[in-house]
């Protein structure tokens, strides 16, 4: 009896931490532009810049750039490029909105709309990526990792041509706590 009140001790004690552990690992999601959305910004570049120096981005954070479909598009340039707004050679490109981008390195990260002149009056942006801390601030829930990413068809446009807001989660996704749960039971049944 007295060993199975100790392993019951051992798997409380596990799940703790495993809830502890998903809030060192969650992530930010960033909206790029907050409620104005990836667009022409009517103060031009400086709009973004000061959105930027406003976040603080880690490993693992996602940006979401809000925009329609056919009306614009975001492209990760290098820093050549980024200054003259150069649309040829781009890391990557991603022209369906909304598009998501998980930041998958640390260091500078240039974002550029290609579409005819919208990067040369403003609609671009600069974020500066730390490296992954355990000390990280809690957000929404981390995605699949990579470069550029497809967002679901529920963020279409809605008739009127605007974006509709992704809704937000506050629930660890189940990946996350299930694998650490399995873990906590069976090092509890070794212990």
């Amino acid at each position: 009896m007295a060993g199975l009140k100790s392993k019951m001790v051992v798997l409380v004690v596990m799940m703790v931490a495993s809830f502890q552990l998903r809030s060192t690992v969650a992530q930010t999601r960033h909206i790029v532009g907050d409620a104005l959305g990836w667009t022409i910004p009517s103060g031009g570049a400086s709009t973004y810049a000061t959105w930027a120096s406003q976040q603080t981005f880690t490993v693992g954070d996602t940006l979401y750039f809000n925009f329609t479909t056919g009306m614009h598009n975001v492209a990760e340039v290098s820093q050549a490029a980024y200054g003259p707004c150069t649309t040829t050679n781009t890391l990557s490109l991603n022209p369906n909105g909304p598009a998501t981008v998980t930041l998958t390195r640390p260091g500078s990260h240039y974002y550029i709309c290609t579409v005819v002149s919208h990067c040369q009056i403003g609609q671009k942006v600069t974020i500066n990526v730390s490296p992954l801390t355990a000390t990280a601030p809690e957000s929404t829930p981390l995605s699949p990792p990579s470069t550029i990413a497809t967002p679901p068809s529920a963020f279409e446009p809605s008739p009127t041509g605007s974006v509709i807001p992704p809704p937000s989660s506050a629930s660890p996704p189940f990946t996350t706590v299930v694998p650490i749960t399995f873990l906590a039971v069976v090092l509890a049944f070794f212990y």
